[in-house]
């Protein structure tokens, strides 16, 4: 742990410029989902298509980050960040720049990069701030997931409501900008390093095997769940992870070391994690679908795409005052304490949604709690990798954990969206309100099964917190 002697850089700057790298990926995450009709539209695009606007950036990113953590690992943090940083830049330039739905996939492709820009944050708060600092510092670069992510919704539908979406990839590009500038000149390098070569073959086989899984996962409600092309996509995504794991526990110099892995405190946090995503990404779909569904049903607001991403204000506002917090509660009763609270709080949010959803207050105070929820679980699960690693394995240790919580969310958004289309009004094909319910509730009992998960963390002793 550096003590920020001599030249090191003052860490509150540092985690000034962290959080803005880790914002930008964030918002663009989630930014171009309002505006997907708006896209279609103006390049002439099927909607098999325009989903891969969505798609791709999740499994470059997916792709992406265990390579770049690991490199991370190798070559000094930050000189990697710049570099995520510069290719999350022109992915955006592209994607500004697109005029056909090809060139648009191609930038967004690019685009997806960014994600290693949480374990490559991790890494460097881990290695460069005091020790007292560190669960506060990953607990608001967590939070910036999800502040980011409910942000994107509402700064998506102001664009589109009044400029074109092309100012989407623009106002990307602004932001990573000023985080790359500021990376280079503020930030400084990673004194823990692990010369090491780069296991290539690992990274080609994980790179299929997490493919294969989420293309099928993304094309599930076109395809059919059951159809042959989503089955064989599954079936050939869990070979290729099995011999992906067979192979690298044959790796003197892993991609990613199974050991590790196999770790009481990374499998059961990595667990939680796709469970944390599920329902996140979960509420991402459904909220702002029920908002918009006209008041003549019932039961919707007829809420415009601007306001409905107001909906979810509440809850990125609340993550940012919960993240930090949760790296306080961390480091006086461990990382477990915080996590568990944010399952609790999580699953509240949804079982609430299920039963009451008639007022807007209902949405509003449901958006707090499980703002406090997602700013707890996130930024706990953070901390609690990185204490169960070696400071060696920290850029590979959580950007496994990024891949897991994105799988989670790919699985959330389209399933509780499966939901939602299986249950139609025959008279108006408008969703049926029984439809969202039993979406509410398959998020909420994912999130139960995530806190029985972090029961099954091991405690942090107190001597590690001091």
């Amino acid at each position: 742990m550096s003590d920020l002697g001599g030249d090191r850089q003052h860490y509150g700057i540092t985690l000034a410029v962290l959080a803005t790298g880790a914002l930008a990926f964030a918002l663009s995450q989630t930014m171009v989902a309002p505006a997907l009709p708006e896209i279609q539209r103006e390049l002439d695009a099927t909607p098999t298509t325009v989903t891969w606007v969505l798609t791709v950036y999740l499994l470059t990113a997916s792709i992406a980050t265990p390579i770049f953590g690991r490199l991370g690992d190798i070559l000094g943090k930050e000189r990697i960040l710049v570099i995520v940083l510069g290719i999350f830049a022109v992915g955006s330039v592209v994607a500004g720049l697109s005029h056909s739905i090809g060139v648009l996939v191609l930038g967004r492709a690019i685009q997806g990069a960014g994600g290693a820009i949480f374990p490559l944050a991790f890494g460097i708060i881990r290695d460069e701030f005091p020790r007292a600092r560190v669960a506060t510092g990953i607990g608001l670069i967590s939070a910036t997931f999800g502040i980011g992510g409910g942000a994107g919704l509402v700064i998506s539908g102001l664009v589109v409501d009044n400029l074109s979406y092309e100012w989407l990839f623009w106002l990307g590009f602004a932001v990573v900008v000023i985080a790359l500038v500021a990376t280079h000149f503020f930030v400084p390098e990673s004194p823990v390093k692990t010369p090491a070569r780069i296991d290539w073959a690992g990274a080609v086989l994980l790179s299929a095997g997490l493919t294969s899984l989420l293309v099928g996962v993304s094309y599930g409600n076109d395809w059919g769940w059951g159809s042959t092309r989503v089955v064989s996509l599954f079936c050939g995504a869990a070979v290729i992870l099995a011999f992906w794991v067979w192979f690298e526990n044959r790796q003197a110099e892993p991609l990613v070391d199974m050991r590790m892995m196999r770790r009481r405190g990374v499998w059961t946090t990595n667990l939680t994690g796709l469970l944390i995503g599920f329902g996140m990404f979960g509420s991402f779909i459904l909220i702002p679908q029920f908002v918009q569904l006209p008041e003549s049903t019932g039961y919707g607001f007829g809420a415009s795409v601007t306001e409905a991403g107001v909906f979810l204000l509440p809850s990125a506002a609340v993550m940012l005052i919960a993240g930090p917090l949760a790296g306080v509660l961390a480091g006086r009763f461990g990382s477990r304490m915080p996590l568990l609270a944010g399952t609790v709080f999580c699953a509240a949010s949804f079982s609430i949604l299920a039963a009451a959803h008639d007022e807007r207050w209902h949405i509003y105070a449901t958006g707090v709690l499980l703002g406090v929820g997602l700013g707890f679980s996130f930024a706990a699960m953070a901390n609690l990798i990185v204490e169960a690693v070696d400071e060696t394995q920290t850029g590979v240790a959580t950007a496994m954990n990024t891949i897991m919580r994105t799988v989670g969310g790919a699985l959330g958004g389209q399933i509780t969206a499966s939901i939602v289309a299986g249950h139609l009004i025959a008279s108006s094909g408008l969703p049926a309100e029984s439809g969202f319910t039993e979406a509410f509730v398959i998020s909420a009992v994912a999130v139960l099964i995530a806190f029985g998960a972090a029961l099954a963390i091991p405690r942090t002793p107190a001597s590690a917190r001091s």
